[in-house]
């Protein structure tokens, strides 16, 4: 059973995703915040698999809940989805590096609402490959740039999980790496799971930051223009 806390300040909007959740088998709501202070507290006593979070709430906002229980020791099992209106909110790179697993948009149909729990709840990253790549590609160009000194991260993986995790960084699924490397997918997957334990990173989604901030990928880098 893949239990869910509902966190948005709008009840109208817990009432939608809760009618959605309510009848699906095998998802059940383990609760309701109304703002980002209660969402923390409630991870904490609770101990959902899955937050779906809205990114502006009321006092303590999406971003620093986020940030409080992907950063919780004790709360290493549950995953962060963000609620947002804009699919690129200027919130949500922030969002995925403050430990976030992906995001949703608060129009999406049950059907992608449903599926992203599932898949977030397993660990992997909720964002598809291709809005994993408009999305980075749109954030990470308003990042600092990419710091030498933060490679140093990288000595600890081998020549093939670095080739593989640049191609995570592109968004390419585990199929998808499997067919470019000539690999099977269970190959693929046992070198993404690998490259996550070495970097010390809770899903997909902080691999893709990883390698944007590392300078493994870079989608051209905003600022001077140099």
């Amino acid at each position: 059973m893949i239990r869910v806390l509902l966190a948005d300040d709008q009840k109208l909007v817990r009432a939608g995703f809760r009618s959605i959740l309510e009848y699906e088998d095998g998802i059940e709501v383990a609760g309701e915040a109304g703002d980002g202070g209660q969402a923390v507290r409630l991870a904490r006593e609770l101990r959902p698999d899955v937050v779906l979070m809205d990114i502006r709430m009321p006092g303590t906002d999406g971003l620093e809940a986020t940030r409080d229980i992907t950063g919780d020791p004790r709360l290493d099992g549950v995953r962060v989805v963000i609620l947002t209106t804009f699919d690129l909110d200027d919130y949500v790179y922030g969002a995925l590096r403050a430990g976030a697993s992906g995001f949703l948009l608060k129009d999406t149909d049950p059907a992608e609402l449903l599926h992203g729990i599932r898949v977030c709840a397993r660990g992997d990253a909720l964002i598809a490959p291709a809005v994993t790549r408009r999305l980075i590609a749109e954030f990470a160009g308003r990042a600092r740039r990419p710091d030498p000194a933060r490679r140093t991260r990288l000595n600890a993986l081998t020549e093939r999980e670095r080739e593989v995790l640049v191609l995570v960084g592109e968004g390419l699924s585990n199929d998808e790496i499997a067919r470019r490397l000539v690999v099977s997918p269970a190959t693929s997957k046992t070198h993404v799971s690998r490259i996550m334990t070495k970097l010390d990173v809770r899903d997909r989604a902080q691999l893709v930051i990883v390698a944007y901030e590392t300078g493994m990928v870079t989608p051209g880098w905003l600022g001077d223009g140099s």
